[in-house]
């Protein structure tokens, strides 16, 4: 439905940014490749392009663009600790050559992934997560993770198919402005992606998206991992955030 007699080029991020999703590349692009978008009974007469960023995957998750199936393949460097700027544009033989805007300047990262999920045991420890109920609404089911002074916490994005420094978490009740506000001399994160988040209690367009109820939404913190991360710093980091959460949601329920 979303391809048209007139599409020519589609592109889609190789893993999310804030939750960390890896998206299912390789099945799209055969998809392109075996479709042609259909409008009065007329076929596409040329084969749409497939194009897919992996900055935020490189370095982190195996990335193969013959694997893959696109015809172009964009990285960032800053993603990989080089100098912020620079970038490399892969492009399939016998694709068509683009033009240019703008002039400037190992497979799996186990290591990673064991951080991510250190961090993300030692909050659900705090914070024994519960899913919403289906239809919306409160949410509250008369558990102690879930009423009064502790909040439950949700885990976004795929449970497995996902990026192995990247965690994204849900408070509920609580907003994402305050936690950080608490946390930002000692603990670097942010309210969603860092590319959009502000200080307020906006919420993005991908939680959004992917039907996140509001109150969960307006409490979500994107934290990741890093080469020089430790584990020390890890467990101190999810103490800060959970000391945080907690403090406030004892405020808010002291003044009830």
């Amino acid at each position: 439905a979303a391809l048209t007699p007139q599409t020519v080029l589609v592109s889609i991020m190789h893993s999310n940014n804030e939750v960390g999703t890896i998206n299912p590349i390789a099945e799209i692009a055969a998809a392109l490749k075996a479709a042609r978008s259909v409008e009065g009974g007329q076929q596409q007469p040329r084969p749409i392009l497939f194009h897919s960023d992996t900055s935020q995957s490189l370095g982190k998750v195996k990335v193969d663009a013959k694997a893959l199936g696109v015809d172009y393949l964009t990285v960032t460097g800053h993603k990989l600790y080089a100098p912020k700027g620079i970038g490399a544009l892969f492009s399939k033989r016998g694709s068509p050559p683009l033009q240019k805007l703008l002039f400037g300047l190992p497979h799996t990262e186990p290591r990673l992934g064991a951080l991510r999920n250190r961090l993300q045991s030692a909050l659900e420890a705090r914070f024994p997560p519960t899913p919403p109920a289906a239809g919306g609404g409160d949410h509250d089911d008369g558990s102690p993770s879930s009423s009064g002074g502790v909040a439950t916490m949700l885990v976004n994005g795929h449970p497995t198919e996902r990026l192995p420094n990247t965690l994204s978490v849900s408070f509920k009740n609580v907003l994402a402005p305050e936690v950080l506000a608490k946390i930002e001399h000692r603990v670097l994160c942010s309210a969603g992606a860092a590319c959009h988040s502000h200080d307020d209690a906006r919420v993005s367009h991908v939680l959004k998206a992917m039907g996140l109820p509001l109150e969960y939404a307006r409490g979500t913190l994107r934290l990741s991992v890093g080469k020089p991360t430790t584990e020390a710093e890890v467990d101190e980091a999810a103490a800060l955030i959970a000391d945080a959460v907690e403090s406030l949601l004892s405020a808010e329920f002291a003044g009830k």
